[in-house]
């Protein structure tokens, strides 16, 4: 029999409304049953910002350095249980146990890092231009504020958003994603035993439709924090944006790799595989795109495609090179597009084939896939697969390549291979993304510097870890003090 798993509103474990539940099921082994999530109704997620907003003022006047003492305690509990929430992850979304612990890492040094943030919240002094004034500015919460997560990073997204936002004196109603909530539970428990007062931070599970509506519109919500796809996100920022509240959508990514001709070939190789396969390619940052000079272009093609064969796949709990997709519609969806890349003419130099027999049957497994012969209006070069697929294009000068980068409607991180350091300087300076690399992976970003996209990959708003998370969750007042 299943855990079930109720909803965190105003300090208490509740079940939704609708007496409904779903079932969490691992990717790698379909039988096994995670959990079972409450199917809430929009009336939860009402209730859950009702408690939000009647103890908003409270914790907005508690001192920072409590606040602070709070999430330091909290990163402590998840430490002492850093193994059992790392086989969580992976039980529920399939990424491998070095993944995952990862993952669970950066959750713990994000709770950590805020924690000490809530100490340094204030404001700045500024010379007046009169005698007898003082003149300051003070940093403020914004209120009551959303949290809406994807299923991709379960752990971390949640983290580097309810961290911020709770130093910061906000409150919050967090809503995961269906496909992994587990880990996030489990968040809030240490949350809870952490001391956070009754209402401060709540938790609802259930369909973006019912539960997201009144976290984006709810008249009481001052300002929304989403990641996920471009199409839902457009949807978020337009419904926020009815009543003027704050808003910051993270989204998709077509993110390219160059590699130059002065590179180390077998090193790129390395970049780009990790980039494009590790996470099983669930990763908006994943790289999907390498854009190759043509005098590497055919030992890279043959480099990356041994890479890929030489991947273990298999179930995360065995620790391979890569898990499964987390869902059975995320497999077909990078299934469907390995069948377009195909009738447009690319050529699959390997993998993209679903994995069957043995343990693979009971779980979402596909080959990592390298396409070749790829042109820039293929839809496996412009659309976002997420998914093991790499599509890879030949260009003959740098100049090509930066344009052939640019050319698509996202713009979230971008990297080149290169031992020139004109084209190094050239290419960050010119590539349309918020994160640029050299001789980097495209996925992977520290804890404490800005992170966000350009274009369709984002509103383009407030970033987001770092101080920029501090920012978007605060407002600043401009005091003048005659005396």
């Amino acid at each position: 029999m299943s855990t079930v798993h109720r909803n965190y509103v105003d300090g208490e474990w509740v079940e939704s409304r609708s007496g409904d539940t779903f079932e969490v099921l691992n990717p790698a082994n379909t039988g096994d049953v995670v959990g079972e999530f409450q199917s809430s109704t929009s009336e939860d997620a009402e209730a859950a910002i009702d408690a939000a907003v009647a103890t908003q003022d409270e914790w907005a006047t508690t001192p920072g350095p409590e606040r602070g003492a709070i999430l330091t305690e909290t990163a402590q509990l998840l430490d002492e249980r850093k193994d059992e929430l790392t086989e969580t992850l992976t039980r529920e979304e399939g990424k491998t146990l070095d993944e995952a612990g990862g993952e669970v890492q950066r959750a713990i040094d994000i709770f950590r890092y805020y924690g000490e943030k809530a100490r340094d919240l204030g404001g700045t002094v500024k010379s007046p231009g009169g005698t007898d004034t003082e003149l300051y500015t003070k940093r403020e919460p914004l209120g009551t504020v959303s949290l809406i997560t994807p299923w991709n990073y379960p752990i971390a997204i949640p983290a580097w958003k309810l961290a911020p936002a709770l130093a910061a004196g906000n409150t919050a109603v967090l809503k995961p994603a269906s496909a992994a909530p587990t880990v996030s539970w489990k968040l809030f428990e240490a949350l809870d035993e952490a001391g956070l007062p009754d209402g401060v931070a709540n938790y609802v599970t259930g369909s973006g439709s019912e539960v997201g509506r009144p976290l984006t519109d709810h008249e009481d919500v001052d300002a929304v924090s989403f990641t996920g796809s471009t199409a839902v996100g457009t949807a978020v920022a337009q419904a926020a944006a009815d009543d003027l509240k704050r808003v910051q959508c993270e989204m998709g990514g077509k993110n390219p790799t160059v590699v130059m001709p002065s590179a180390d070939v077998d090193q790129a190789v390395d970049i780009v595989g990790a980039g494009a396969f590790g996470v099983t390619g669930q990763a908006c940052t994943a790289c999907s795109r390498a854009i190759v000079h043509e005098d590497v272009y055919d030992e890279f093609v043959a480099g990356i495609a041994d890479y890929a064969e030489s991947i273990e796949i298999g179930p995360g709990l065995e620790n391979p090179d890569m898990g499964p997709h987390v869902t059975s519609s995320e497999l077909e969806s990078t299934l469907e597009y390995v069948d377009v890349a195909d009738d447009e003419g690319a050529t699959l130099e390997t993998g993209g084939q679903r994995l069957t027999g043995d343990e693979y049957d009971d779980g979402y497994y596909v080959e990592p896939a390298v396409f070749s012969d790829v042109t820039g209006d293929m839809r496996i070069a412009t659309e976002e697969v997420f998914g093991p697929v790499l599509a890879v294009l030949k260009v003959e000068s740098f100049e090509e390549a930066v344009a052939v980068a640019n050319d698509v409607e996202y713009g979230l991180s971008a990297s080149i291979v290169t031992q020139d350091l004109t084209e190094a300087n050239r290419f960050a300076d010119r590539v349309e993304s918020g994160v640029a690399k050299v001789n980097e992976k495209t996925t992977g970003l520290e804890l404490h510097v800005p992170f966000g996209g350009y274009k369709q990959s984002s509103t383009d708003t407030y970033r987001e870890q770092g101080d920029a998370g501090l920012d978007f969750f605060t407002s600043t007042k401009t005091v003048y003090m005659n005396y």
